[in-house]
C-alpha cells in the first residue's frame, strides 16, 4: 500500500478512523449498559408477574378444592397474541395445579427454592405460598430478550450509519479549510521567481507551520544579502576598473603614435585592443549586476519603439552600418520595462547577432504589437546542446569568437526581471539556418 504523503489526507484519515472507532466503542458500550439494565427490567417483570398471579391462583385453587373440582386448570388467554411469560403452579409434591395457556410443563425445572434461575432456553423466577404447599414458576424465553437486545443495537446503529458519513465529510471539509493557509503559502512560494527574495506572508498560518515560514523568510533574507553583496562587488569592481583602463588605453594609443618602431607600434596596438576588450567586459559586468539587481519595471508604461530605434541607430553607427533592419509597428507599443534596461537588452542582442552572424549579412530587429521583440541573423545553425547553454554566464557559441559570454545571460536576466522570457531558436523557423532570439515583454493592450 502506498504511503500517504499529503498532510490533508493523513489528518482526514486519522480523524475519520479515530472518530469511527470512538463512535463504535461508544455504541457498543451503550448497548452493553442497556442490555444490563434491560435484564434488570425483565427480571423485575418476572417477579412482578409472580407476585400478581400467585395470590389470585391460591384463591382459585382453594375455591376449587372446596368445590371438589379436581384436575389441572389451564387458563385461557383473553385475546390472541404473543405470550412472552408462561407459568405453572405445583404443590409440594410437584403435582401440577395450574398452568398458563402456552406453558409447557416439561420445560420447567424441578423446584429448587424461590429466586431466579436459568437454563439454555428460559429465564425463571420461582416463589411459594401457604408454607410451600403452592409453588409458582414464571418463565420467559431468552430468545425474547435477545431479540429486544438486537432491536436496541439496531436502533443505536442506524443513526450512526446515517451520521457517520456526514461526520466524515465534515472532517474532510474542516481539514481542507484548516489547511487553506498552508496551500496559499505553498502557492506563493511556488510562484516566486529565482531572484525574488522578498518575505513570504506569515499571516493566518497555523502555529505548527508559522515557525517554518519565519525560518524560510530568514533564509531568503540571508540569500538576498549574499546576492546583493555579490552584485555590489561585481558592479563596484567593474566601475573602479573603468578609469584605470581608460588611462591605460590612452597610454597605449600615445605610445603607438609616438614610436617610430613598427614592432613597438604593433605591440602597442595589441595592448590597446586587449584593454578595450577588458573595458567591454567590465561594462558587461555592470550590466549584469544591473539586470540581476531588480528595478527592471517602472510604475508607468511608455512606448517601447523610440528606445529600440535609438539603440538600432547607435549600433549601426558603431560598426553595423547598413546591416541592422528595423521592423516596428506603426502604433505605439506600451510596456513598463525600464528604458535603460530595454536599451541594454536590445544592444546585447544586436551586438551578439552582428558578432556571431554571417559576415555582411543583415540582422533583423522586430517588435510585434503583442510585445514580442526578436533579433535574427543568418549563419550556420547552432547545435541543440550548445543552444541550451547560451544563457549561461561566460558561455560563447563559438570558442574562437570574440565576446565575454555574458550578453545572452544579461538578456535572460532582464527579460525575467521584466516579467517576460527569452527564447532561443536555431535554425530560424521556416529556414535552413540562422539564429533567432525572442523576448516576450509584457505590454498594455492598445
Amino acid at each position: 500500500m502506498r504511503r500517504l504523503t499529503s498532510l490533508q489526507a493523513r489528518l482526514g484519515l486519522t480523524l475519520g478512523v479515530a472518530l469511527t472507532a470512538l463512535w463504535l466503542a461508544a455504541g457498543s458500550l451503550t448497548a452493553l449498559i442497556l442490555r444490563g439494565e434491560m435484564n434488570q427490567v425483565f427480571d423485575a417483570a418476572l417477579k412482578e408477574t409472580s407476585d400478581r398471579i400467585l395470590p389470585l391462583a391460591v384463591i382459585d385453587i382453594i375455591s376449587r378444592a372446596e368445590a371438589e373440582e379436581p384436575g389441572v386448570q389451564r387458563l385461557a388467554t383473553a385475546r390472541e397474541g404473543d405470550e412472552f411469560f408462561t407459568y405453572i403452579l405445583r404443590d409440594e409434591t410437584g403435582a401440577l395445579l395450574m398452568q398458563s395457556h402456552n406453558a409447557e410443563p416439561s420445560a420447567f425445572p424441578a423446584w429448587q427454592g424461590p429466586g431466579f434461575s436459568e437454563d439454555a432456553t428460559y429465564r425463571f423466577y420461582s416463589d411459594f405460598a401457604l408454607k410451600g404447599t403452592v409453588r409458582i414458576t414464571v418463565a420467559e424465553p431468552l430468545a425474547h430478550r435477545a431479540e429486544v437486545a438486537r432491536e436496541i443495537q439496531m436502533g443505536l446503529l442506524a443513526p450512526l450509519l446515517l451520521v457517520l458519513p456526514l461526520a466524515l465529510a465534515a472532517v474532510a471539509v474542516g481539514v481542507r479549510l484548516s489547511l487553506g493557509a498552508v496551500r496559499r503559502f505553498r502557492a506563493a512560494l511556488s510562484a516566486r521567481g529565482p531572484r525574488d527574495f522578498s518575505p513570504l506572508p506569515e499571516a493566518g498560518l497555523p502555529a505548527e507551520i508559522a515557525p517554518l515560514a519565519s525560518a524560510l523568510n530568514g533564509v531568503l533574507a540571508r540569500l538576498e544579502a549574499a546576492f546583493a553583496a555579490e552584485r555590489s562587488f561585481a558592479a563596484n569592481a567593474a566601475h573602479e576598473l573603468r578609469t584605470p583602463l581608460a588611462g591605460a588605453i590612452a597610454q597605449a594609443q600615445r605610445l603607438r603614435a609616438e614610436t617610430a618602431d613598427p614592432a613597438a607600434a604593433a605591440r602597442a596596438g595589441e595592448i590597446e585592443a586587449v584593454l578595450k576588450r577588458l573595458t567591454r567586459f567590465a561594462e558587461r559586468l555592470m550590466q549584469l549586476a544591473r539586470a540581476e539587481g531588480g528595478r527592471i519595471r517602472r510604475a508607468e508604461a511608455a512606448d517601447l519603439r523610440p528606445v529600440l530605434r535609438l539603440v538600432a541607430e547607435d549600433v549601426a553607427r558603431a560598426g553595423g552600418e547598413g546591416r541592422v533592419s528595423l521592423d516596428l509597428p506603426s502604433a505605439p507599443v506600451r510596456g513598463d520595462i525600464d528604458p535603460d534596461a530595454l536599451a541594454i537588452l536590445t544592444r546585447n542582442l544586436l551586438e551578439n547577432a552582428l558578432r556571431h552572424g554571417a559576415e555582411g549579412r543583415p540582422v533583423g530587429l522586430t517588435l510585434t504589437p503583442a510585445g514580442a521583440l526578436s533579433v535574427t541573423n543568418d549563419g550556420a545553425p547552432v547545435p541543440p546542446e550548445v543552444l541550451a547553454r547560451l544563457t549561461t554566464r561566460f558561455e560563447r557559441g563559438a570558442a574562437e569568437a570574440e565576446g565575454s559570454g555574458l550578453g545572452l545571460a544579461i538578456v535572460a536576466a532582464i527579460a525575467e526581471g521584466a516579467g517576460g522570457a527569452l527564447t532561443l531558436r536555431s535554425p530560424i523557423p521556416g529556414a535552413a539556418g540562422g539564429f533567432c532570439a525572442e523576448v516576450r515583454l509584457p505590454v498594455q493592450p492598445g
